[in-house]
């Protein structure tokens, strides 16, 4: 027999098993005690931070009894029904949230306002949620029913004038094509063009679209002949305010159209998701951390922590943990900060690498008790085995696992090939990169594909395209340290010494704490052949 807890956090606190016959919990410190394990992530929590939270005051052997004690009086109080609400172990205290519902929202009365506990660590606690609405507001949702990680997208398929099946059929065909290169960024949530067919059948109206599907944006458009070409007119809109983004005309011989379209498409799909990570940085720019929306806070942290200004990297640290807070069941934002932690030591930032380190795989692992079969999730804690613990054994094992379960995982591709890459497996690398480029053509950190890339021709002895791919990453990321060393490289092995030491005194102008010892030292390349040409290279342009 199932049963279902019931928790209202504002106004007056209450607990109660829902149904006929229902028991309520009435003590505080009980209520307190459930409140804390329904806002935690997957409803586990240490015993140790619920003793010191709850009983800090008391001492930890007179903690340790309290909370026993509380459990005790929980599983008289419910029965049979404490065994399925909570799970117990010597360490930890998890309340199954598949059996919680959380019931009211703000307007009922201040968080928390009746519960009469106010021990040190409780009213830390509850204050630093008091003080975040929007905080607040996510805990009174299901997480997995009501929070959104991610902006929501589709393509509606193209508007045909007259009668032409043939034509119609086309358009809804590019519809499709659309929406499957979108889906391959997991910042984004796309719903299918099938969902959207019925409401291409009439004229557009964009409150209905966005009532109908809940979208945040459409791609919408015409299609026609036009002199033996088939001529396709698309629209960008945010649906929440009706505004044209932005709009693209797309030619094609009606011959060729079914060749061409893939290629044609990529302006298009490579705008949108440009435009989304634009809008959702926007967004953040000018707000508190705790106005930001559900589904801005994610893309900005992301797009934020790719960026160049130390500033944005540090402000993307508060976005991703504010999401990770919300949407506490999200394995994705887990993973996120798990690499958000791992750039952290290779940007030079870290003031304890051991510290992030550590906090990279605790990131990666709940991102993966979360859901065991995370593609992104796997791929993270590869990224942390081999950039931060340089086990490539493991990290390998991690990508190649996370492919077995998704084989378009453009990211594990990616990461992949940076692997063999330091394995001087110069030919794998490149493939394996190669393959990332083209499941990922949107990807709005499209330098970081590139970066990884030179450096997979780097392995290869193929310089000169490395030296390219490290140009273009470059015009979009000028403050990228891997890039700039592979470009050094490439320099010197193109025989172009003096670009090379110019190359070398920009990089140093930039980053002056780079030394090469420490370069020795920790990466995880530096022992393999390529990463002996890299530290010939640097060495020749005058770097130390």
């Amino acid at each position: 027999m199932s049963c279902q807890m019931e928790i209202s956090m504002f106004g007056t606190c209450a607990v109660k098993i829902a149904g006929e016959g229902g028991v309520e919990v009435r003590g505080a410190k009980h209520r307190a005690l459930i409140v804390l394990l329904a806002t935690a992530p997957l409803g586990r929590r240490s015993r140790s931070f619920l003793q010191n939270t709850l009983w800090g005051d008391a001492g930890y052997d007179s903690g340790h009894q309290n909370l026993r004690r509380a459990l005790s009086d929980l599983r008289k109080l419910l029965g049979d029904d404490f065994d399925r609400l909570f799970h117990t172990t010597s360490t930890d205290v998890e309340l199954v949230l598949d059996h919680v519902r959380m019931v009211g929202d703000a307007r009922r009365g201040v968080f928390l306002d009746d519960l009469n506990v106010h021990t040190p660590g409780f009213d830390s606690w509850r204050e630093s949620h008091s003080s975040n609405p929007a905080r607040i507001l996510a805990l009174c949702q299901d997480a997995s029913n009501h929070t959104r990680p991610r902006p929501r997208i589709t393509a509606l398929p193209m508007t045909v004038l007259g009668g032409d099946a043939v034509l119609r059929t086309l358009g809804d065909w590019v519809a499709e094509e659309i929406c499957r290169s979108l889906s391959r960024s997991s910042l984004y949530t796309v719903i299918s063009h099938l969902s959207a067919r019925a409401m291409a059948t009439r004229m557009i109206d964009i409150a209905d679209v966005r009532k109908t599907l809940d979208v945040d944006y459409m791609i919408t458009g015409t299609m026609r002949h036009a002199k033996g070409d088939l001529v396709m007119d698309f629209d960008f809109v945010d649906t929440r305010s009706g505004a044209i983004l932005w709009n693209r005309h797309i030619t094609s011989p009606e011959q060729s159209f079914v060749d061409d379209l893939p290629e044609k498409l990529v302006n298009v799909v490579v705008s949108a998701g440009r435009s989304i990570a634009d809008a959702a940085v926007a967004h953040a720019s000018d707000r508190r951390v705790g106005e930001i929306a559900d589904h801005q806070l994610l893309l900005a942290g992301v797009s934020l922590m790719h960026r160049s200004p130390m500033r944005d990297f540090l402000r993307s640290y508060d976005l991703l943990t504010e999401a990770s807070a919300r949407m506490p069941h999200s394995a994705d934002i887990h993973a996120w900060l798990g690499k958000w932690h791992v750039l952290n030591v290779f940007k030079n930032y870290t003031t304890d690498i051991s510290r992030d380190t550590q906090l990279a795989l605790d990131s990666t692992r709940r991102a993966l008790d979360l859901d065991p079969n995370s593609s992104f999730g796997l791929t993270i804690n590869g990224f942390v085995h081999v950039n931060l613990l340089r086990d490539l054994g493991r990290g390998e094992a991690r990508y190649n696992a996370a492919l077995d379960i998704n084989p378009n995982e453009s990211l594990s591709w990616l990461l992949r090939g940076t692997l063999m890459a330091f394995q001087d497996d110069g030919g794998a690398a490149i493939r394996a990169t190669d393959r990332a480029r083209h499941l990922s053509p949107i990807d709005p950190f499209g330098y970081y594909y590139d970066s990884l890339s030179a450096s997979a021709h780097l392995a290869a002895c193929d310089y000169a395209r490395a030296l390219e791919l490290a140009d273009r990453s470059l015009m979009a990321n000028e403050r990228h340290l891997s890039t700039l060393r592979t470009r050094i490289a490439a320099l010197h092995f193109t025989g172009d010494i003096e670009g090379s030491r110019k190359a070398a005194s920009d990089m140093m102008r930039r980053f002056p704490e780079f030394r090469l010892e420490n370069y020795q030292r920790d990466h995880p390349a530096a022992s393999s052949a390529t990463g002996r040409n890299v530290i010939e290279a640097l060495k020749a342009a005058g770097v130390l």
